[in-house]
């Protein structure tokens, strides 16, 4: 689980900060912040669903800026799958959501 939290979170910040003809954002840049897999494997072990929405959901903001908000095609259906992710209460619904953010940062990135 904390492989695909970090994915989505990697995907988000590669769709907000990473420009075309610079070094691309890895998995251990500064950016990525409390992002990592420790971070989210800790989290994940104490069952903290909540900080893991709102450290994703911090990326997801960054991600749906990028790609002009809310109101485009593109930022509506972000926005869509964003919330059935916040939606979640418990660890074993937050994969599938997961699932989702992960295949679409994918094919947006």
């Amino acid at each position: 689980m904390e492989l695909l939290l970090e994915t989505v979170a990697l995907y988000s910040l590669k769709l907000a900060y990473e420009t075309e003809g610079h070094s691309p954002i890895l998995r251990d840049d500064p950016l990525m912040g409390g992002c990592d897999r420790e971070v989210f494997g800790l989290l994940v072990r104490r069952g903290d669903v909540a900080r893991i929405q709102g450290e994703i959901g911090r990326c997801l903001d960054l991600a749906l800026g990028a790609v002009g908000g809310g109101n485009t095609v593109l930022g509506r259906e972000l926005g869509r799958l964003a919330s059935g992710f916040s939606a979640t209460q418990t660890m074993e619904e937050l994969h599938d959501p997961a699932i989702l953010l992960k295949g679409y940062l994918r094919a947006v990135v």
